[in-house]
């Protein structure tokens, strides 16, 4: 029985062909936000990309704010902000302003960004950018909690820097990318922030989950502080149907279609998932297309990782039609969550009581129905007397 109850989000970068119409595409990454609020989900994530043509969403903080509008309870989180891209200045107005609009439902995601030719455009160094993640958080972080900053940086000057409009939250929370090096888990310690384990079940990434983990939580006790796994989150895909063979055909086609641009991307590199079919992710237990069942078993095998963790975000990328993609979100809230986290334990209990009480209760009521036709009887002999 898990200590914390598992939380279920979903992570879009957003992934989209280049042959669909890119306004249908973001309206349909907005009204995601709002099927999966309806089934129970709790966490929702934008990305930032720039280049390569497929992951649209350029701005994570414009998307949360279109989606804010459309929803009530569901947190939007930006996944994340590349803040090397960003004056630290600008990114913690941006931030503040965004939680008064979501009324207080943010959460603020960061990392150094992920794409060589996005930092290429910027005429940035990507080898720099871990440097400047550290950098960026300590100043944001800063004018978030309502200090005056005034540094200068290799890639910013700031004088008399501050917020004037505070978050809506005092207590907004912070998350820190982490893949597959120990910087994340080292960040995340440093800024008392949550994890954002974005290869928990890819190749090397899934070893690394509980070595990052281990890291934060050492990190923190140096710093005097505990890090609940509450506050970890681990991304992997699923997408699950009634049958093994149903799931597979759902989303075969539009993993053909993905695959171009992973090829694009780094086809070239020999361990690039470039060259890995569906069945060959399925065997290495990256990914999930299958039955609920399968699900259930992958979330068992990141609990041994690290044990209550605290949510898990359902990478999207657009392999399955709408209908379909709505279905295992569905099947996910209906079938896989409740056995995750024993929300069905009393009702069982109370089924197999029952069960076993019936020939008592049986029984009670034939003597109940046997007394009340006596009664009966009685009566009517008393009437005719």
């Amino acid at each position: 029985m898990r200590k914390v109850k598992l939380r279920a989000g979903i992570f879009l970068a957003p992934f989209h062909p280049l042959d669909e119409n890119p306004t249908l595409a973001l309206e349909r990454d907005l009204q995601l936000a709002v099927d999966v609020e309806n089934l129970g989900f709790d966490e929702f994530w934008y990305g930032e990309h720039h280049s390569g043509g497929y992951e649209l969403s350029a701005s994570p903080e414009l998307m949360i704010a279109a989606a804010a509008q459309r929803t009530k309870r569901i947190r939007l989180g930006t996944g994340v902000v590349s803040l090397p891209y960003h004056n630290p200045l600008m990114t913690a107005n941006r931030i503040a302003q965004l939680d008064h609009l979501s009324f207080g439902r943010l959460i603020f995601g960061a990392g150094p960004g992920l794409l060589v030719s996005d930092a290429h455009m910027l005429g940035l160094d990507a080898t720099d950018s871990r440097r400047k993640l550290d950098e960026g958080l300590s100043v944001v972080t800063r004018l978030l909690a309502g200090e005056w900053v005034t540094e200068k940086s290799s890639w910013y000057d700031l004088r008399d820097a501050h917020c004037q409009l505070l978050p809506y939250n005092r207590d907004l929370e912070l998350c820190v990318a982490s893949t597959f090096s120990p910087n994340g888990g080292k960040l995340a310690a440093k800024y008392d922030a949550g994890m954002l384990c974005l290869a928990s079940t890819m190749y090397q990434g899934f070893d690394a989950l509980s070595i990052n983990w281990q890291i934060a939580q050492e990190s923190s006790a140096k710093l005097g502080r505990t890090m609940s796994p509450s506050r970890l989150r681990c991304a992997t895909e699923m997408h699950i149907a009634e049958t093994r063979d149903k799931a597979m055909d759902q989303v075969r086609a539009g993993y053909e279609r993905y695959l171009q641009y992973i090829k694009n991307q780094s086809e070239q590199l020999p361990d690039s998932p470039a060259h890995l079919t569906l069945e060959d992710l399925i065997e290495r237990q990256e990914i999930v297309v299958g039955t609920p069942d399968d699900a259930i078993a992958q979330i068992r095998r990141l609990e041994e990782k690290v044990p209550d963790f605290g949510c898990l975000l359902l990478l999207e990328k657009n392999w399955s039609a709408p209908h379909h993609l709505r279905r295992s979100l569905e099947m996910f809230a209906r079938y896989v969550l409740p056995e995750i986290n024993g929300d069905n334990q009393a009702r069982v209990r109370s089924f197999d009581w029952c069960r076993e009480k019936r020939d008592d209760f049986i029984e009670t009521i034939m003597t109940a129905n046997q007394k009340a036709f006596a009664q009966h009887a009685a009566e009517t002999a008393g009437e005719a007397a």
